[in-house]
């Protein structure tokens, strides 16, 4: 007997646990020998995934950034979502400050101010009120709140109107490197791979009787979209920012400089628990 045959028979249980591990040991191990990995490469991962843990806290989670460069997050989404799903990345925080329907999440974000709207709804088109959508970006220095000092900015929570529509102010989006002074910035510069991402929002979205969603809104014509370093791009995500000059927003806000707009459904699938 190997010693693969051996560390997958000492799984024996029938239980989803025991068979996801005598996967991963299989294909660990075939891993392993493939490359002919070396005791040194292996204490380097160790390393690695060390460090890794340690840049880790309630800000900033390199291990999801990991599993997204690598496509790990993306291909999970694939295999469990809808087709308007993405990853959820590193910078989703609990607790957001709720907002009105129609209020403002910009905080001290920079950024040209954006208009965003849409409609929440089931695939056949039924709207859903009441759907708790968080919200989350970064801003036009291409930072999120919780990377720099301040106060929460560019994002918060709000819920769906009867109609299932929402709105909210915020910044347009503008794309930005994924964080690059830890572990994962680290293995990307040295295999000479991109860091960008292309401008978006993220939204999470629950409703009771549908499956929660996570997904974003991508700026249509950002130079990133063909080479997200997190492979999150879908083509329904991909919708235009428009562009206005001073005047009078659709909530009746008086802009005196120009602004933006997108219009944005976000579109659950039925069941769950949530």
């Amino acid at each position: 007997m190997t010693l693969t045959d051996q560390v997958v028979d000492s799984f024996g249980g029938d239980d989803r646990l025991s068979h996801v591990m005598r996967s991963l040991v299989r294909h660990l191990h075939a891993f392993a020998e493939d490359v002919r990995l070396t005791e040194a490469e292996w204490a380097k991962a160790i390393d690695f995934l060390t460090r890794t843990g340690h840049i880790t806290d309630d800000r900033r989670q390199e291990f999801i950034l990991l599993s997204d460069v690598l496509g790990l997050s993306m291909l999970t989404v694939a295999l469990n979502g809808s087709d308007n799903a993405t990853v959820f990345g590193p910078f989703f925080v609990e607790g957001a400050p709720e907002v009105p329907l129609g209020g403002d999440i910009t905080g001290d974000a920079h950024g040209v101010p954006c208009w965003v709207s849409g409609t929440v709804r089931s695939k056949d088109g039924t709207p859903i009120p009441d759907a708790r959508i968080d919200v989350w970006e970064a801003d036009d220095n291409g930072l999120y709140d919780v990377q720099r000092d301040g106060g929460v900015a560019g994002r918060g929570r709000l819920r769906s109107g009867p109609d299932g529509g929402y709105r909210f102010w915020s910044v347009r989006p503008s794309p930005y490197p994924i964080p690059m002074d830890g572990p994962v910035g680290e293995l990307l510069a040295k295999t000479g791979r991109g860091p960008m991402r292309p401008a978006h929002i993220h939204f999470k979205v629950e409703a009771p009787g549908y499956r929660p969603l996570i997904t974003h809104v991508f700026a249509a014509g950002d130079p990133y979209l063909e080479t997200d370093a997190v492979f999150g791009v879908r083509e329904g995500l991909v919708t235009t920012f428009e562009e206005h000059q001073a005047g009078v927003a659709p909530d009746g806000r008086e802009l005196t400089g120009p602004w933006a707009s997108v219009e944005f459904d976000l579109v659950l699938t039925s069941g769950g628990d949530h």
